[in-house]
């Protein structure tokens, strides 16, 4: 953990990363998803899901795979995808002081948009002011693990890699960061997907809970 003490950067993913898997909040986007595809490409539910998971899996979102292959609008569907309840998420305090704390600069870097990025915000009652957001859009709907955008993160906001840290909940998003010189640190769950590859040496902390990690970082840096 001394190298905590160096950090002046902190990205933080957005989903299941600034709130937990279990409030099921990204499960009702992929409902979304799901209803999107059937509608536009006149499939049925089952080649639907189909469709979505092996774009995921092959191209690191379902959005780029519908790009690629279907030349999806992909405003249209970050729109349409990002139409749910977001009263799932619950205020957290602790979380809320204990980024405020850190010193530096705080970021989102997220494969969804910026709308989407700021409800969740609004709905976990963090302080929207201590946040910039880096978005799917940003990023020319080049998803991580993709390593352009990364670099294209570090160059708009100036970010030093050597003095940052990344959290994630998927492992193999962290690759990337780990390459470019930045620590970084895995939200653990058990989905295989998101923790496949979390044994590799590019995941620097691996930590249960985000407010709980943030306490002892700040901890140790103050």
């Amino acid at each position: 953990m001394d190298q905590i003490k160096n950090v002046k950067f902190w990205i933080f993913d957005l989903d299941n990363t600034l709130y937990p898997p279990n409030t099921n909040l990204f499960s009702n986007i992929e409902k979304l998803m799901i209803s999107f595809i059937e509608n536009k490409l006149k499939v049925d539910s089952t080649e639907a899901l189909k469709i979505k998971n092996n774009y995921f899996y092959q191209h690191g979102t379902t959005l780029n795979g519908l790009i690629k292959h279907h030349k999806i609008d992909p405003h249209e569907f970050l729109e349409f995808v990002h139409e749910i309840d977001y009263s799932l998420l619950k205020k957290n305090d602790l979380l809320d002081k204990e980024i405020k704390k850190l010193p530096g600069k705080k970021f989102i870097f997220t494969n969804g948009s910026k709308k989407h990025a700021k409800n969740v915000i609004k709905n976990l009652c963090l302080d929207e002011n201590i946040f910039s957001i880096f978005d799917i859009i940003d990023s020319d709907f080049r998803p991580k693990p993709e390593k352009q955008p990364y670099e294209k993160f570090i160059q708009k906001f100036g970010i030093i890699p050597q003095q940052s840290i990344f959290i994630d909940d998927i492992a193999k998003n962290l690759m990337p960061a780990h390459e470019l010189g930045i620590q970084t640190a895995w939200i653990i769950n058990d989905d295989n997907w998101a923790k496949e590859g979390h044994e590799g040496d590019h995941v620097h902390h691996k930590i249960k809970k985000l407010d709980d990690f943030l306490v002892q970082c700040n901890l140790l840096i103050n």
